[in-house]
């Protein structure tokens, strides 16, 4: 059925076509380890586990293994503690010494750290100081002055907007429409393994019928389907509304280490990524769940499209019947068309 999503999201199951969905519940799901298999590829390398210690405490690094540059290790530094890589001091060992930061090229494989290793980081106070901004959000009252810039990437309105957006954000930035068909798959799969919970109730179709329903590509996903995808990635997924300015965070309570963030305007999602000053350092898109600077960005970001207006009111866009192309307004007559005659395929005029 259709129906409003906690955070504005709104559900197309049985309305083929139609974005987002009703549901939070929990998905039950194939789990994807530190070296799992992403769909429509093969396994990832070994991930190395580092944390590192700053003044505000100890932080899970993320997505590092031997072949990570020196810059990348340094942006998510700087994404959690606020230090740019120009301005940081990392030491590691026992007793402590500065690891050689001069070469952002070198691979962490390279330095004198391994899996498991504690960095220690201060910051170079030779380096520029910190300035004063406070957000209406919550964010500290002191950020840096080159802090990272949090910025959306457009995937194709293609139907499958949803499924390449996780990808590229779980898959460190790499942008490939194609895996849409896999991703699809992969949901089809768990749902069929757990019919009990995966039942009418939740997925307003039976099982078989829902299964048939996600695998076709011009059907839209939403919450049931990022809870699925946050269970298998073993990550938080966090989508930022830009109508009701809101976040909704799926996985929230699974005791995940990682977070990846996609932003939603009431029919389409793309992915957000830091990017960072130096155009050396690659943007990053795997963020530690601890960091809620990050979520303040989000906030902030999806406050400026709502001033923009940037977002679409799924309660008054127009869609059209793609099927006999009746003219329709808004989810509710979008709802009772799809009853009536059955029509499971739409699109925004």
């Amino acid at each position: 059925m259709f129906g409003a999503a906690k955070g504005g999201h709104f559900e197309a199951h049985p309305a083929a076509g139609c974005p987002g969905c009703v549901s939070h519940h929990p998905a039950a799901g194939a789990k994807a380890g530190s070296a799992g298999v992403w769909p429509g590829g093969g396994r990832t390398d070994a991930m190395w586990r580092l944390r590192c210690k700053a003044k505000d405490g100890t932080h899970v690094l993320q997505g590092l293994s031997s072949r990570t540059r020196l810059r990348e290790l340094q942006g998510q530094i700087a994404d959690i503690t606020g230090i740019c890589p120009g301005g940081q001091r990392i030491l590691v060992g026992y007793p402590p010494e500065c690891l050689d930061l001069s070469d952002g090229d070198t691979a962490l494989g390279d330095l004198p750290i391994q899996s498991g290793d504690m960095l220690i980081v201060e910051e170079d106070h030779t380096r520029p100081k910190t300035s004063p901004a406070l957000s209406k959000y919550g964010a500290p009252s002191y950020v840096r002055e080159t802090l990272p810039v949090l910025s959306r990437t457009t995937v194709p309105a293609d139907n499958s907007c949803l499924f390449t957006s996780v990808y590229y954000v779980v898959e460190g930035g790499v942008l490939n429409p194609a895996c849409a068909p896999e991703m699809r798959r992969l949901i089809a799969q768990i749902v069929a393994s757990d019919p009990d919970f995966y039942s009418e109730a939740i997925l307003g179709k039976t099982n078989q019928e829902y299964c048939d329903w996600i695998r076709r590509d011009d059907t839209w996903g939403g919450a049931i389907e990022i809870s699925i995808l946050s269970k298998f990635y073993q990550c938080e997924i966090c989508v930022v509304d830009t109508q009701t300015v809101r976040i909704d965070r799926f996985g929230e309570d699974a005791g995940y280490t990682k977070r990846v963030l996609l932003i939603y305007d009431g029919i389409h999602y793309d992915p957000l990524q830091r990017i960072f000053p130096d155009p050396d350092t690659p943007p990053l898109t795997i963020f530690s769940s601890n960091d809620d600077i990050i979520l303040v960005q989000a906030l902030e970001l999806a406050d400026e499209a709502r001033r923009k207006r940037q977002f679409t009111d799924v309660n008054r866009f127009t869609l059209r019947c793609m099927v006999c192309g009746k003219g329709l307004t808004g989810q509710a007559e979008a709802r009772d068309h799809a009853k009536e005659t059955g029509h499971t395929n739409f699109g925004e005029v």
